[in-house]
């Protein structure tokens, strides 16, 4: 099957424009006195140059790829300007001979260069970077527990049966407050004719409730 080949406008200005260059370049070359095959040899020295450093930095960006690129592209510029009418092509100056004698030297060492330096695929943007695994979490063990059980068991659990209070020590009471109180409590029971209680030996004595019915306890 006859594939119709279809002219495209980009391709089209991409041939046009390299003739065009191409051409100045042959006559810059030319008017500073290289002829006959060494005139056409230049213009693809040039660009050949301009290629591969432009190819180098499609892989990688370095610094020595951007600077034979930089150099390719104004030998081309500079060129195509040169023609342009800036420069007097029947007596080129000096310093454009010696650029022109000089330039094989130079590309030679910027295609040696460029075609041994060691490729590192530079990143792509538009390519999101691997993202690290998700840790898989081991599945946990489901341990069931029989409601019923737990309810009896801490039905079974009573509560802690409250700890027995000590017995309080006996209240010492001093000989000379026991005689002190019998006379209280013969006063007042020949005044009421009853035996005196604590709240009553209290109120007379003015000593503590415990003291007082120590004392009631001696006294009976």
């Amino acid at each position: 099957m006859k594939r119709s080949i279809r002219p495209d406008a980009v391709l089209v200005q991409a041939v046009i424009a390299g003739a065009l260059s191409f051409a100045h370049l042959h006559d810059l070359a030319q008017a500073a006195g290289q002829t006959g095959w060494k005139a056409w040899a230049y213009p693809i020295s040039v660009d050949l140059l301009l290629v591969a450093a432009w190819r180098r930095l499609r892989v990688q960006r370095s610094r020595l790829a951007w600077c034979w690129f930089l150099v390719a592209l104004v030998a081309s510029l500079g060129a195509n300007i040169a023609t342009a009418g800036f420069l007097d092509m029947e007596h080129p100056p000096a310093l454009l001979r010696l650029g022109v004698a000089g330039w094989p030297a130079l590309a030679f060492l910027g295609g040696t260069l460029l075609a041994h330096q060691h490729a590192n695929p530079a990143p792509d943007p538009d390519q999101a970077p691997a993202s690290a695994p998700e840790p898989v979490s081991e599945p946990r063990a489901v341990v069931e527990v029989d409601r019923s059980q737990t309810s009896e068991a801490a039905a079974e659990i009573s509560e802690p049966e409250p700890v027995p209070a000590l017995p309080k020590a006996p209240v010492s009471v001093p000989p000379a407050l026991i005689d002190h109180a019998r006379k209280v409590a013969t006063e007042h029971r020949a005044r009421t004719g009853a035996e005196i209680d604590a709240a009553a030996l209290r109120a007379r004595l003015g000593v503590p409730e415990d003291l007082a019915s120590a004392i009631v306890a001696q006294l009976a």
